[in-house]
């Protein structure tokens, strides 16, 4: 299969988590009967996101005894026969109790395929404007994630991993045609980095980028940038939206990976005898 109908699903949480799931549920249904294959959800897309909201919200993950959030993702990407990157929920870790920024990826049946800790916690510091530190409540994921799917295998990183390349370099060199990132960034960082950083992860790779905003709320404690987007692998942006609810939707060409790869070949003319290859001895899900 060469071409894949991606969607991006941009909205705003609430304080009431069934309010946020079903809101969820419609727009990903929206969105499977518009014709996309694969649908994104945005970062903490059942509950506000702030580190006073993580233990108040957060949820084991196992498919076996599914919790409330885990039961939904299940049954939208059943009921909506899509593959379903679940955006990320607070995650309660059944073993220790400790606290991490998961996603969730579904395959069209319903079954988990994929689950992802975020690895880079957002600890930013702007004086006078913001000062956020995921690290007083979360623990950092250790381990990068891929999926398989018909159209190839993605990458997946949590917001703050965008601005790691080593993730997306180590994905497309074991494969990968896309890295999708649910990611919340704000009013301050967002206007800064957002398009850049998607662009440059497209570049550097030659690949797919897509990263999934919650919609803007300005009576929220946390004011997301909005602005999901779609890169394809010659750093051309061509899907993305403003700071509103709104269902990105974009077709992927998956030649494209190969035509910009014949045109620039740098995965032949990379130099590891002159720096190391960063995907020798990754840690993979």
């Amino acid at each position: 299969m060469s071409s894949l109908k991606l969607a991006l699903v941009q909205i705003a949480a609430g304080a009431h988590k069934a309010t946020n799931l079903a809101h969820a549920r419609n727009k990903v249904l929206e969105a499977a009967k518009a014709g996309a294959n694969m649908v994104v959800l945005p970062e903490c897309f059942n509950s506000p996101y702030g580190t006073q909201y993580f233990e108040q919200y957060a949820e084991e993950i196992d498919a076996a005894k599914p919790s409330e959030s885990i039961r939904a993702l299940s049954e939208m990407a059943r009921d909506g026969n899509v593959f379903l990157v679940g955006g990320s929920i607070p995650e309660r870790a059944v073993s220790t109790g400790d606290l991490y920024n998961t996603c969730t990826v579904w395959s069209p049946e319903g079954a988990l395929v994929a689950t992802h800790r975020k690895v880079h916690l957002f600890d930013i510091d702007f004086p006078g404007k913001i000062v956020f530190k995921e690290s007083e409540v979360l623990k950092a994921g250790s381990r990068i994630t891929e999926f398989p799917t018909p159209w190839g295998r993605f990458g997946v990183g949590i917001c703050y991993d965008m601005r790691f390349p080593e993730l997306a370099t180590i994905a497309a060199r074991r494969g990968c045609v896309g890295m999708i990132y649910p990611g919340a960034f704000n009013t301050i960082t967002g206007p800064m980095h957002w398009e850049l950083l998607l662009r440059a992860r497209a570049m550097d790779n030659q690949i797919f980028a897509a990263a999934c905003s919650p919609a803007r709320d300005m009576d929220a404690s946390y004011h997301a940038w909005g602005h999901s987007t779609v890169v394809d692998p010659f750093a051309k942006i061509i899907a993305t939206t403003g700071e509103a609810e709104d269902i990105v939707y974009a077709d992927l060409d998956l030649a494209l990976v190969d035509e910009v790869r014949a045109s620039i070949p740098i995965y032949s003319q990379r130099r590891f005898d002159v720096y190391p290859d960063v995907a020798a001895n990754s840690n993979k899900q």
